[in-house]
């Protein structure tokens, strides 16, 4: 199968016409699997939670979903795109995974960073691996990257690919991803944003840089850091399925989780006072 990204430059708050930009640019990506951006649809420099409430949408009947689920019937390709969920009168930064018969997933980001934390809820569902078919695909949102927990879950629950929407600013995402697929045998979609934004007296320069990573801790392609652009690669799901490392190891199986315990124990990663 083939999977890619869709590296897009979203304008805030302008909605329709991002959508309408990343859905010609989905008609041009020869790709099954397609991954966009974080918050590919609103843009990301938020000054209030009532601009994430005004940007907000259901799901799967908000416009933005509803517009993805067209396009990938059209296409007959699975997208996972992240935007604002609205659910309950709360907002979190998410994901949807479409798939071509019309049907929808979501993920709601766990790892919030910097002043997300004053505009969105944390995610209240856990790591979850969904089987498309051609593969098993797991889902995060940009900084869930920082924690190795993250695509180790994944990796223990069977995802062959994880789908990584992000809006990066700082530069260590892209390397640092390099050594999450080697670490846990897997391929990655990291589907990141370019361009910069300037509001409220803030502003973000993004990183661009999309790539789609191998488990050999290989690159299989890397877009550059400032232009929009589409990046697919073709994968072979039965070599991340094989976690054998050599004759001895088995990667998963080798684990010694009788002494992981402190990783979830009560005031863990407190230090010492």
């Amino acid at each position: 199968m083939r999977i890619g990204f869709i590296q897009t430059k979203p304008v805030f708050g302008h909605v329709e016409g991002n959508v309408e930009r990343a859905v010609k640019m989905i008609h041009r990506c020869d790709a099954d699997l397609i991954v966009l951006p974080e918050l590919f649809n609103t843009g990301y420099l938020f000054t209030s939670r009532e601009e994430v409430r005004e940007l907000s949408e259901t799901v799967p009947k908000g416009r933005t979903t509803e517009a993805l689920r067209e396009v990938a019937a059209e296409r007959n390709v699975h997208i996972v795109a992240g935007l604002i969920e609205r659910s309950r009168r709360k907002y979190y930064n998410a994901a949807v995974l479409v798939s071509p018969d019309g049907s929808v997933e979501t993920y709601r980001k766990i790892h919030l960073f910097h002043e997300e934390k004053l505009w969105f809820d944390p995610g209240d569902r856990p790591f979850t691996v969904y089987d498309i078919g051609s593969c098993r695909v797991g889902i995060m949102i940009c900084f869930d990257w920082f924690f190795p927990e993250s695509m180790r879950i994944l990796a223990l629950k069977g995802a062959d690919v994880v789908a990584h929407c992000a809006n990066l600013v700082m530069p260590f995402c892209q390397d640092a991803m390099i050594t999450r697929c080697l670490e846990n045998r897997l391929y990655a979609v990291t589907a990141n944003r370019v361009g910069s934004e300037k509001r409220g007296g803030k502003f973000c320069l993004y990183t661009g840089r999309s790539q789609i990573t191998g488990p050999q801790a290989n690159l299989l392609y890397r877009a550059g850091a400032g232009e929009e652009e589409i990046g697919t690669a073709a994968i072979d799901v039965a070599a991340v399925r094989d976690k054998r490392l050599n004759a001895h190891n088995v990667l998963l199986d080798d684990r010694r989780i009788e002494f992981y315990s402190d990783l979830t124990a009560p005031g863990a990663g407190a230090g010492d006072a």
